[in-house]
């Protein structure tokens, strides 16, 4: 059994609230429980629990649910009402393991389940966990390995200005290829990543190479455009963050201008006054800023307004029915309308048909990305498509047109040898 978010209450009531979190939760599950059953605190914030005589599958789920509801009531913590919640995993003797060593590591596997299906719940230990289990062993040992080994690469999906109809900006996308493994989702190692740390050498990474990628498309004679990074909550929370920025502007020589860092409304939320702080750092030396997934998250205008934010970017769940779901459609309005009244630019994701751009561009939406222009680009590839866009996009690429878009940028290709 392990307590969710329990590092929250350490960072904002301390170690102390935090101490008096545990005891009471060990109170309680003392309480609830026979006098033949053990409870034990492994370290941290997790305990175990031994249930004897528990040989029904009915029988343990019901005491757990019982521990979820019993630790799920609300107790006082340095003068705050507080509410935890914990993940269980649960093993049983025999089908699971016949030592305690091998029950204990089963229920640990059946444990992070719990965690990673949304906590506050509970999951009983089978093969497929084990099996998946291993895989994450092996994907964890191998991405810890990836950056120094150069497995990772980015790719670069073009933003589109409505007005001019150029590509004026595109956005950095992270990419695993491993040797075995092949193609790794980002869905399934960035999240990974950040958990276990190593997403702040992989991001600190990322913002130096995407700088200097844009130094090298210059270079070559390619008009400037801005290069959005995104930045994950470990990186955004790590205090090294200001001069990993400054140093990757100082190896490249990029100009801050052309740079937009990326957050969302989750990451600048849990602390709003140390966000603040950040944010105006990163805003002082001329670098752009965006929320990203804009309207997935809980923040209101009043607070939007504390932030020194100068884009919104539309998540792409609002954009994917458009223009034919009509709470899409107000959603979508409603953001480019409190977008405009704050100043600010509008970038929606994920654009894909000609009826989406359409509706978006009558609602005065300032940029597009999506696959309706480009899918997102390895650097050689999009630096051909930054020399071929003008005759890609007057008049206005059509889907029925993808044959002649290849055509040219082949001959782009080729002109650039």
């Amino acid at each position: 059994m392990d307590l969710d978010r329990f590092k929250v209450i350490n960072d904002s009531l301390g170690h102390d609230a935090g101490d008096v979190l545990l005891v009471q939760v060990a109170a309680r599950l003392r309480a609830r429980l026979r006098a033949s059953d053990v409870v034990a605190r492994l370290g941290g914030d997790e305990f175990v629990v031994v249930l004897e005589d528990a040989n029904e599958r009915d029988d343990v789920e019901r005491i757990a649910a019982h521990l979820l509801a019993v630790l799920g009531e609300p107790m006082m913590l340095s003068g705050h009402e507080c509410l935890t919640t914990a993940s269980i995993g649960i093993a049983m003797y025999p089908d699971h393991g016949e030592d305690a060593a091998t029950l204990t590591k089963n229920a640990d596997m059946a444990m992070y389940l719990a965690k990673e299906e949304g906590k506050n719940g509970f999951r009983f230990f089978n093969g497929e966990i084990k099996a998946q289990s291993i895989d994450r062993l092996r994907l964890e040992a191998e991405l810890r390995r990836a950056l120094d080994r150069g497995q990772f690469s980015l790719h670069y999906q073009p933003k589109v200005d409505m007005a001019s109809r150029q590509i004026t900006g595109v956005e950095a996308l992270l990419r695993w290829t491993h040797p075995e493994l092949g193609l790794v989702p980002p869905a399934q190692f960035i999240p990974l990543a950040e958990e276990i740390g190593l997403i702040v050498p992989i991001g600190r990474w990322v913002l130096r190479e995407a700088c200097a990628q844009n130094t090298v498309w210059q270079r070559l004679g390619l008009l400037p455009v801005s290069m959005a990074v995104n930045l994950s909550p470990r990186q955004f929370a790590d205090e090294h963050l200001v001069n990993d920025i400054d140093l990757a502007l100082a190896e490249s020589e990029m100009s801050p201008v052309l740079l937009q860092l990326e957050v969302t409304e989750s990451m600048v939320m849990r602390n709003v006054a140390r966000a603040v702080r950040v944010l105006d750092a990163i805003q002082s030396r001329g670098i752009r800023l965006a929320i990203d997934d804009f309207g997935t998250g809980y923040s209101s205008m009043s607070l939007m307004k504390q932030f020194p934010i100068d884009t919104i970017k539309i998540d792409r769940s609002f954009v994917r029915d458009l223009p034919h779901d009509s709470e899409d459609r107000a959603i979508a309005q409603a953001i480019i309308s409190m977008g405009k009244a704050l100043g600010m630019t509008l970038v929606a994701e994920g654009v894909e048909t000609l009826d989406q751009e359409a509706f978006l561009r009558a609602q005065g939406c300032d940029e597009m990305q999506g696959y309706l222009f480009s899918k997102p680009l390895p650097a050689k590839e999009l630096a051909y498509l930054l020399r071929a866009w003008p005759a890609l996009s007057s008049p206005p690429l059509q889907p029925e047109a993808e044959d002649d878009a290849v055509d040219v940028l082949v001959q782009a290709r080729s002109r650039l040898g």
